[in-house]
């Protein structure tokens, strides 16, 4: 049974956590499963090139639809707090606002794709042999990045809703669409990386047909004309809050053009494969954790909105223990698989030989990237828009880019793959200096009456 709005400020905040996180880890896992077969069936089928390739292509088209990612947890955050504070008609005028939003800006990004295509694919990495397949996989992607922006852009708004298991469907329609004709176009009408690009691109419009389809018929957000008006104060609400997430998928995009090239200049197109294989086992296994983050989102600014910060101080406490625990599982799991895990992708010797290493190294601090991910999330759901900014931003920005840059100059590959568990560690001190500081002076404080 869905929650509803009223619920998130009243039922047990365990029971509650669950009820919104399995359904986002559920989503976040056929999500990520969709993308790890995808990339099985292409580096079988197709060859380890094509994985490259697929690893050069997927930033830039994530990075332009993550327009819709970030107005849906920044439009996400005002949505729940208007609800939280009894505001239905704002929460309203917001959610037309990130539909309109969401729709111009990733308009144009698709017509400076079109424009600008070779410049975009080279600057992300696509050297060499990789340029061909990269090319052949990004156009039909990139035709379909609205939809993709407005399923995430919606995904996020049915979560803030309560509605946690129409988000999880939302996410598993397209996986299913995604691998069926992966099937069809790749392996029975032999259509190559043009057809994983066309499967890619149909599964998304799936998508956008269900969240339509939820919005028109189970919302309790009903829109009419007048909320499709831009009014300055949402937008710039929403913008400012949406520019942490934004921000953080630039960052990642950055990462990924200097990741690419690093890679490429220390170990050639295997190098690249072999961190397209790792970046789709972080998604993958990662997904608990993810969902928990997600889970706690609405409940965390629901309930800041509501001024109940006690329930907010138990939430952040929850997620965080269970995120942990999970984490713990996973680092455990990758450091015995992971040779295993390597032999699924392809039957290259040499990446089946030297991504079992890379594995080890980045999943090495995840038993701590709880602290990270929720307390950065708390911020974004505080409307915090500054904190969260830097928070979210410091593992990639202040971090890992300096470090891939730096690093292997000095030890070469290696120094790649150990940039990312130093990174996880700075990133996780500085926010559980936040967080704490947060939970035990300011939440506090706001309750005893103080500020």
């Amino acid at each position: 049974m869905a929650v509803t709005t009223d619920e998130l400020g009243t039922q047990d905040i365990k029971k509650l956590l669950i009820k919104q996180a399995v359904p986002a880890s559920i989503g976040i896992l056929f999500m990520s499963v969709n993308i790890l077969i995808d990339t099985i069936l292409v580096g079988q089928w197709i060859g380890s090139l094509a994985i490259a390739a697929v690893t050069v292509v997927m930033p830039i088209t994530f990075l332009m639809s993550s327009l819709g990612m970030a107005i849906g947890v920044g439009g996400g955050s005002v949505l729940s707090r208007a609800l939280g504070g009894g505001d239905k008609e704002k929460a309203l005028i917001t959610f037309g606002n990130q539909v309109m939003m969401t729709f111009l800006l990733a308009s144009i990004f698709v017509v400076l794709g079109l424009f600008f295509s070779d410049e975009m694919l080279i600057l992300f990495g696509a050297k060499g042999a990789i340029m061909e397949p990269a090319k052949e996989f990004f156009f039909p992607i990139l035709i379909s990045v609205p939809f993709l922006a407005l399923c995430m852009m919606g995904n996020n708004v049915i979560r803030a809703e309560g509605k946690a298991k129409f988000a999880m469907v939302a996410m598993i329609i397209p996986a299913f669409f995604n691998i069926a004709l992966d099937i069809l176009f790749i392996k029975v009408l032999n259509l190559g990386m043009f057809g994983a690009a066309l499967a890619t691109a149909i599964s998304y419009f799936t998508c956008f047909l269900f969240v339509l389809w939820f919005f028109v018929f189970k919302s309790e957000l009903k829109l009419e004309l007048k909320h499709f008006k831009f009014q300055f104060p949402i937008v710039k609400e929403i913008s400012e809050l949406s520019f942490v997430t934004f921000s953080r998928q630039g960052v990642v995009a950055i990462l990924s053009i200097i990741l690419n090239h690093s890679l490429y200049n220390y170990g050639g197109e295997h190098s690249v494969a072999i961190y397209g294989i790792v970046s789709r086992m972080l998604m993958f296994a990662l997904f608990p954790i993810l969902g928990v983050t997600q889970g706690f989102l609405p409940i965390a600014g629901y309930n800041y909105g509501a001024e109940n910060y006690e329930r907010v101080k138990e939430t952040i406490s929850l997620s965080i223990k269970y995120g942990a625990i999970l984490a713990t599982l996973i680092f455990v799991l990758i450091l015995i698989f992971a040779k295993p895990i390597a032999a699924i992708f392809t039957t290259d010797p040499l990446i089946i030989d030297q991504t079992p290493e890379a594995l080890r190294w980045v999943f090495a601090a995840s038993p701590i990237i709880a602290i990270q991910l929720i307390g950065a999330a708390y911020f974004q759901a505080a409307g915090m828009a500054r904190k969260a900014l830097l928070l979210t931003l410091s593992k990639q920005g202040f971090f890992l880019i300096p470090l891939v840059l730096i690093l292997p100059n000095f030890l070469g590959i290696f120094g790649v793959w150990i940039a990312f568990p130093i990174a996880d560690v700075l990133s996780t001190i500085l926010t559980g200096y936040y967080l704490k500081k947060e939970m035990t002076t300011k939440l506090s404080q706001i309750k005893n009456g103080i500020l």
